[in-house]
């Protein structure tokens, strides 16, 4: 007897890659400070890409960036820099390595002003999820009115490649919004 295939978001059924991602993280919420770093600079290493792209590569960012530890990161100099942009395992965009810095800069201001980055970044939908209820893919905006304020103040705040649409994956790639379509398996 065959398996059965579940529904899932039209999105996420081009490969076993992307199939685990929808699976077991995306629109999942997530509190943990690091893992929400992590998933902040991936979104914006994706801009201009395909999330693909960056799924595949997943791995050797962790490698080449000790495993997000956002402490170490923030103080990476010019030769860790060159360093990273010789890797071939990550997305070699000189913009990109650096705006981590930035951000893992920006990011200890935020969890030194509020606690933790999970408290800041989480309040701009309550702390609790939005919960959508898109019947089909072409339904889900590429941004809201929450992914534009949480973009003005996050730029407020130093960081980069934080634009709207950015904010708005990385919503739903932490769990601050469900985007999960009607008939996917996991809105059951």
């Amino acid at each position: 007897m065959g398996t059965v295939e579940k529904n899932r978001c039209g999105w996420s059924l081009k490969d076993q890659l992307y199939k685990d991602y929808h699976d077991n993280e995306w629109g999942i919420p997530n509190h943990d400070d690091q893992h929400l770093f992590e998933m902040l600079c991936l979104e914006g290493a994706q801009a201009g890409l395909s999330w693909h792209t960056v799924l595949i590569k997943r791995e050797n960012y962790r490698k080449a960036f000790d495993n997000w530890n956002v402490k170490k990161i923030a103080k990476y100099d010019e030769k860790k820099i060159a360093q990273l942009l010789q890797n071939e395992g990550i997305i070699r965009n000189k913009l990109k390595v650096r705006a981590t810095i930035t951000n893992a800069n920006a990011f200890l201001a935020v969890q030194k002003e509020f606690g933790s980055f999970d408290k800041y970044i989480w309040s701009f939908v309550g702390h609790k999820p939005v919960v959508n209820h898109f019947k089909s893919l072409s339904e889900v905006p590429p941004k809201t009115a929450i992914s534009d304020a949480m973009s003005k103040d996050l730029l407020k705040r130093g960081f980069k490649f934080v634009g709207s649409t950015i904010c708005y994956a990385y919503m739903q790639a932490t769990g601050m919004v469900n985007d999960h379509v009607a008939d996917c398996w996991t809105r059951k």
